[in-house]
């Protein structure tokens, strides 16, 4: 079993924040993916499903972000987990908008909902990093996580969350790698190549059909054969051309 936890604030005030994608992650796999309706336990909103034949718990913690950690520690002990069956997904300032990073253990790196999950459960479970950017000055950092996506970002925000929600069956399996490949294809689509040659050839067979026949000339230049094989003489030539 694996415990996916998203963190966030409570309430339609904080909804589009940036502080809550980890919120919208989750919406997002409960939607994608048929989990159970969203039901109040343990202190936050949970749902349940399965992703790739593995039970999957999804926890919002509705304590506010600086006590993530109460909700937590409560749903690990009653399903008997350990902090390596936990995964989080948060905001973070240090990757750029649209980024995302998977990370097993180490610091909160100044992030009060780790901070509050590390006080409860210890530093060894893997967190899902979500790029917000950053404002530029600590002081300001409070007031922009705080605030709503601005329309600019909604356009990788979305394609960000669906490639949460593709690859949340790999990582149900442990296999970050398959699940950052699926996030990628999401953020960063391939592009599709075509070569010069392929259009400068298409583009040849498109003129050919209107060049005049009397004109045209063969691939070595010369004039075509019903030219050169006129047997009249130029006199002959010279009374046809006035008839």
């Amino acid at each position: 079993m694996k415990l996916f936890v998203g963190l966030g604030n409570p309430g339609a005030k904080y909804a589009g924040n940036r502080h809550n994608i980890g919120f919208m992650a989750l919406d997002q796999i409960a939607s994608d993916h048929g989990f159970s309706p969203w039901k109040s336990k343990f202190q936050a909103q949970m749902s349940e499903g399965t992703l790739t034949g593995e039970k999957v718990i999804l926890l919002k913690p509705q304590t506010f972000m600086n006590n993530s950690g109460q909700s937590v520690g409560e749903a690990l002990r009653f399903f008997k987990l350990t902090p390596a069956d936990v995964v989080v997904f948060h905001d973070e300032l240090d990757l750029a908008p649209g980024k995302c990073r998977v990370k097993q253990g180490g610091g909160h790196a100044g992030h009060n909902g780790l901070r509050s999950i590390h006080a409860h459960i210890g530093a060894d479970y893997a967190r899902v990093r979500l790029g917000v950017g950053h404002p530029g000055h600590k002081d300001a950092v409070a007031g922009y996580v705080l605030r709503d996506f601005p329309k600019a970002d909604q356009g990788w925000l979305d394609d960000l969350l669906r490639g949460l929600s593709d690859g949340a069956q790999s990582l149900a399996t442990g296999d970050s790698g398959r699940f950052m490949n699926a996030v990628a294809l999401r953020v960063a689509p391939p592009r599709s190549s075509t070569g010069e040659g392929a259009g400068a050839r298409k583009k040849t067979q498109q003129q050919r059909p209107g060049a005049s026949p009397a004109s045209a000339k063969d691939a070595s230049g010369d004039a075509p054969a019903s030219a050169s094989n006129d047997a009249r003489s130029p006199m002959q030539k010279l009374i046809d051309k006035f008839k």
